[in-house]
């Protein structure tokens, strides 16, 4: 399918979501006091690895080939994370912002698939896959605790997002105020999972 899928609401999201996986990435990178290679790796990684996952999954064009400003936004963040203290990311900043991008990248990935002609459950599934497989790729290859394992709300703020986003498709709104509801919607609900600690239940049956 040689669709058209993006839209500016769509490339917002898109460019948001990616540069602030990036950073995360260069930041695990530059806080293992790592090179700027390393840095420039792990932001390109972080940044656009769910995205990458996705298109290969659904037969799009992989985005970040065929929009050459992805790689220059990655490697832009790889330097200001170069140039800047870590300690000036710490805190809850990063945490929101993060939050910002999973679910913009939920909403991204969902909206494209369904584009691509994906039906509503796999679409969503490919919008949870859009925001978190970049952070689990990171994760691993650092040898951190994977982000899966987190018992705050994380995963689920990327699931809601991209279950509104396909349930957008059958309501009477156009599709830029859906997709905003539901970046808007999981991003309330993971900056209350980072206010208040919340969690969904632990498996407790053996």
């Amino acid at each position: 399918m040689n669709a058209e899928v993006l839209t500016p609401v769509l490339d917002w999201l898109d460019l948001a979501g990616v540069a602030i996986f990036a950073l995360t990435g260069a930041l695990v990178a530059a806080r293992e006091k790592q090179t700027f290679v390393t840095l420039a790796f792990f932001a390109l990684l972080t940044g656009v690895g769910g995205g990458t996952v996705r298109d290969l999954l659904i037969g799009a064009p992989v985005f970040w080939i065929e929009d050459g400003l992805v790689a220059v936004v990655c490697l832009a963040i790889a330097l200001l994370a170069w140039f800047t203290p870590t300690r000036w990311w710490d805190g809850r900043l990063l945490d929101v912002a993060d939050g910002l991008g999973l679910t913009a990248y939920a909403v991204l990935g969902t909206a494209k698939a369904l584009q691509y002609g994906v039906p509503p459950v796999p679409a969503a599934v490919m919008g949870v896959v859009t925001g978190t497989v970049g952070g689990i790729i990171r994760d691993v290859i650092a040898g951190r605790p994977s982000i899966l394992m987190r018992p705050e709300l994380y995963v689920t703020a990327a699931a809601l997002s991209a279950t509104l986003t396909v349930a957008g498709e059958f309501v009477p709104l156009t599709r830029s105020a859906v997709w905003i509801i539901a970046a808007a919607s999981g991003f309330g609900l993971r900056l209350a999972a980072i206010q208040w600690k919340l969690s969904l239940p632990a498996y407790e049956r053996y």
